[in-house]
């Protein structure tokens, strides 16, 4: 009776330990369907305001279309890396623009959560509180943070998706035109579809300020589609990356060991008054010691 209760015990763990790798392999998968050549089209209307300002002005609505490499970086064990790079301009000679990058993690336990003003509070979860999820985390062109959230990846009725609430700094549409907010609150919603995949957002605009609550200023609605296309018509953005991506390798390196400190991280916005991509894009700064001392330069001590 013994090793029959010891067989069962057996059994099933092993049945549970398949049915979870199963699941994460689901999910990987899931992720990596968002790689390659779209026709993007970027959606944004604020929805509701509540400011107590009669003179208030709701941000205009935004509607923009360009083409977009998502280029897997890494496909490890537990991490899948996503660079994307818009493609604008004249097709016959385009202008290659790098985008945001998403990097998910498997069953992360280790954050650093906007808290507005460009600063990011650095918080450690436990493994119970991560078991099966996948952690976003996404960057801005600089490969400076921006914001990330944990959550399960869902897969039911054909369809799958992966949702998460978390606060972010202002998207670069707003931050050069806003200044009566600080924080945005992201619904993010995820989800693979039959012509590529889907980026649906419910957005909160916020007022935070220490030892206030937060006022909410107004709500917005993102939905941003993703139409898969032939990869040759990305084939400018291909080229690029790869004449590219060793500089932006030394970049992610110095990045990670800032990460790594497990600490609160402040930014300065600007050091002689330039901002932290303008640096990174040029061509003075492509040896690790130069891209190094500059990113450095930002870190608030």
């Amino acid at each position: 009776m013994k090793q029959l209760t010891v067989c069962l015990i057996l059994i099933l763990t092993f049945s549970i330990h398949g049915n979870a790798q199963n699941k994460k392999k689901q999910d990987a998968e899931a992720i990596k369907k968002m790689c390659g050549c779209y026709e993007v089209t970027f959606n944004f209307a604020e929805t509701f305001n509540y400011s107590k300002d009669s003179l208030y002005k709701p941000s205009k609505t935004k509607i923009a279309k360009g083409l977009e490499w998502a280029e897997l970086v890494e496909d490890g064990k537990d991490k899948i890396s996503i660079q994307h790079l818009l493609q604008v301009g004249d097709p016959s000679k385009p202008h290659i623009v790098k985008h945001w990058r998403q990097d998910w993690l498997y069953e992360n336990t280790n954050f650093y959560m906007f808290n507005g003003d460009n600063t990011w509070n650095y918080i450690s979860k436990s493994k119970p509180a991560v078991k099966g999820q996948w952690t976003q985390k996404v960057y801005q062109v600089d490969d400076s943070p921006r914001y990330e959230g944990s959550a399960t990846w869902v897969h039911v009725d054909g369809k799958s998706y992966w949702e998460n609430i978390t606060d972010a700094p202002l998207p670069r549409r707003e931050y050069t035109k806003r200044s009566d907010y600080n924080v945005t609150v992201r619904g993010n919603r995820h989800e693979i579809t039959n012509y590529g995949w889907v980026h649906d957002q419910d957005n909160t605009k916020v007022i935070r300020e220490t030892g206030k609550e937060d006022i909410i200023l107004a709500k917005e609605k993102g939905y941003n589609t993703y139409v898969k296309v032939d990869d040759s018509r990305c084939r400018a953005a291909v080229e690029w990356w790869n004449k590219n991506r060793e500089k932006w390798a030394l970049v992610r390196h110095k990045w990670t060991e800032v990460y790594n400190r497990n600490q609160n991280l402040a930014l300065e916005s600007k050091v002689d008054n330039k901002v932290l991509f303008k640096y990174l894009f040029s061509e003075d700064y492509t040896k690790a010691t130069e891209i190094n001392e500059v990113i450095e330069s930002f870190v608030i001590k």
